[in-house]
């Protein structure tokens, strides 16, 4: 069983040798359809060679890269990330206008960011990971 993490949540499915994923998965997780003429979406058809497709089992880490999408994965290759693709970052940030949220200042007061609007504001953050 493996992990896939996508834009659209998170899935646990039956992959094997890496991300190959049943035809059923593969849609679930990404939102294509796999076809005789490739992985579809609505009337966008993405043609694969034939070596990423083999017994009804798709290989997704390779579609998502074709799509020119970022994939990463853990160590034992049982968490995988599904990235979005530049066009689709750069269309989310194209309003430059932050989600609103509230975190606590260094002395434990918390801010909206909201509140802020229209001022300069800098925002340093940190993960573990």
């Amino acid at each position: 069983m493996a992990t896939v993490l996508t834009d659209s949540g998170d899935f646990t499915v039956e992959a094997t040798n890496g991300l190959w994923l049943s035809a059923a998965d593969a849609q679930r997780v990404t939102g294509w359809t796999l076809k005789p003429e490739g992985m579809c979406r609505d009337e966008q058809c993405v043609p694969l060679a034939a070596t990423a497709i083999s017994g009804g089992r798709v290989d997704v880490d390779a579609f998502w890269r074709r799509l020119g999408n970022p994939v990463v994965c853990d160590d034992n290759r049982q968490t995988w990330v599904l990235g979005a693709g530049p066009d689709d970052r750069n269309t989310a940030l194209a309003g430059l206008m932050a989600p609103d949220f509230t975190l606590p200042d260094l002395s434990g007061t918390p801010r909206t960011l909201s509140h802020l609007r229209g001022k300069k504001v800098l925002l340093v953050t940190w993960a573990s990971w």
